[in-house]
Formats: C-alpha cells, sequence, structure tokens
C-alpha cells in the first residue's frame, strides 16, 4: 500500500453565500484520512460555516452545523486527536452564510492499494 500526504485548498473568496464547496472528493481505490481542516473568515463579520461529509451509501452527515468564525479568526473542526476516514468517492464540502468569506484547507494522507 502506498501512502500519500496532500493538501487540498479552497479557495471561497468568490462564491455565493450558502453554496456548497466541494473541498476534496476521495479518489477511486482510495481510502484518505483527514488529519487537518482548517476554515479561516475572510470577511469583516463573523461567519457561520458547515462541514458536510456524502458519504458514497448515500449517508450524508453534518461534521458540524452553524459553527462560528469570528473576524480574523479561524475554526478547526478536524485535527488535534480527532481524524476523519473517508473512503473511496466520499465527498467533504463546506459552506458559509455569507459570500466570499471562507478559505479552506484539508491535510489528508491518502491510501492506495
Amino acid at each position: 500500500m502506498a501512502n500519500t500526504f496532500k493538501v487540498k485548498t479552497f479557495d471561497g473568496s468568490s462564491t455565493a453565500a450558502d453554496t456548497d464547496m466541494t473541498v476534496y472528493t476521495c479518489p477511486a481505490s482510495t481510502q484518505t484520512t483527514i488529519i487537518g481542516m482548517t476554515i479561516s473568515n475572510l470577511t469583516a463579520s463573523q461567519i457561520n460555516v458547515d462541514v458536510k461529509l456524502e458519504n458514497s451509501d448515500g449517508d450524508n452527515v453534518f461534521l458540524i452545523k452553524d459553527a462560528p468564525v469570528p473576524v480574523g479568526s479561524a475554526f478547526v473542526p478536524v485535527g488535534g486527536d480527532q481524524k476523519v476516514v473517508m473512503e473511496a468517492s466520499d465527498v467533504l464540502k463546506v459552506q458559509s452564510n455569507a459570500a466570499n468569506s471562507a478559505d479552506t484547507t484539508l491535510s489528508v494522507l491518502e491510501i492506495t492499494p
């Protein structure tokens, strides 16, 4: 098995409010462990963000819902002792309640046969 560390980013500076931003899709024949995730507030006002995991088996869930991200701040929904495992075709999405407001950085470990 090959293990590859990767960083994935999503520039949310030109995304409409309440629009899903697809940050990462787990590739075919791959398992991925999310080892860190940071969402930064780009605006002069507080924003609220959702992080969603769309599972390939149709069991879609929120990792966090309506989390406040203060001005000049960042929110870390995954990191430290918490990890999230994704399977092939699972999709990780972020949504903000404000337009052009949230950048996302994701650190992952992809495991392939």
